[in-house]
């Protein structure tokens, strides 16, 4: 994410912005600079976050130097993260690759054992579906319906954020057309599948995407 340019209710009446995520879990990486604008300098860390079923997803995350000069920030210690959604495009051998982070706009460590042992990952949406939604099948046969929800944001410009449905969620979902305006709650996860190179090798990638709980017009 090297030189990466970010700009910094329907479901939930305590909600009152179109893209915001709430995130508790630990920090997996060091800091690693991201990009400088208007003078003020970003960084970007992985944080995993647990689910119930076990598996943990590793969500990237970018912030303002400004705010977390004065926390005491190192792999391993608790954090809770207040921020958007942002996605963009990157060249990625020879073609564009959607890329999703976690823009922070507040962030916290976590210093009592009740934080501690809670992890949390929610989003809240709300967009215009802008692609034809895609149904199929997962492999132990379970409906899926994958949606991209473009997010508008300050500055006339938008989020373009994946999203997956599931069972009667995705039945729906299937059934939408472009431009219906949708809210949506979920998690943000992270997803290792396998892809074959031009040469044949088989390599491993790692997918992000908004899973989503509810969903409505």
């Amino acid at each position: 994410m090297e030189n990466v340019q970010l700009q910094g209710t329907v479901l939930d009446e305590n909600r009152c912005e179109t893209n915001k995520a709430l995130l508790q879990g630990t920090v997996l990486t060091d800091l690693q600079f991201s990009h400088k604008s208007y003078g003020e300098s970003f960084y970007w860390f992985e944080m995993g976050i647990g689910r119930k079923s076990g598996y943990r997803d590793e969500i990237k995350v970018v912030v303002s130097e400004r705010l977390i000069w004065d926390i005491s920030f190192s792999i391993g210690c608790r954090i809770r993260v207040e921020g958007q959604v942002r996605t963009y495009n990157e060249e990625c051998e020879g073609r564009s690759k959607l890329n999703i982070v976690v823009f922070a706009r507040g962030i916290s460590r976590l210093e009592t054992e009740e934080e501690e042992d809670q992890d949390e990952n929610n989003i809240y949406l709300d967009g215009f579906l802008c692609k034809t939604p895609i149904r199929r099948t997962s492999p132990l046969g379970r409906e899926l319906c994958d949606i991209m929800l473009a997010v508008n944001r300050m500055y006339n410009k938008s989020d373009y954020i994946p999203c997956i449905a599931w069972g009667r969620n995705a039945t729906y979902a299937g059934g939408l057309e472009v431009g219906t305006k949708l809210a949506i709650i979920g998690r943000i996860q992270s997803r290792e599948y396998k892809k074959r190179d031009g040469d044949g090798n088989i390599l491993s990638r790692i997918a992000y995407e908004v899973s989503i709980l509810k969903i409505e017009e």
